[in-house]
């Protein structure tokens, strides 16, 4: 059986740039060849129905790099 991207990726964490006003939360994690991006608001769906998307770690990166410029 595969692992789901929630069991494969680990060291899940708040983004630095939380909006807690308007509860406007996202949380990523890694595997090092990947990162993944989910919503704090959905904690309390179960694993493998609880959205994440996941993209290549150096294209995370260039997209932090650009929000930044």
């Amino acid at each position: 059986m595969a692992l789901t991207w929630h069991e494969r990726l680990s060291g899940w964490h708040k983004s630095s740039y939380t909006h807690f006003e308007e509860n406007a939360c996202v949380e990523v994690g890694t595997d090092g060849a990947f990162v993944g991006i989910r919503d704090t608001k959905q904690r309390e769906l179960p694993a493998e129905v609880r959205p994440v998307l996941v993209v290549p770690a150096s294209g995370f990166a260039a997209l932090l790099t650009h929000l930044s410029g």
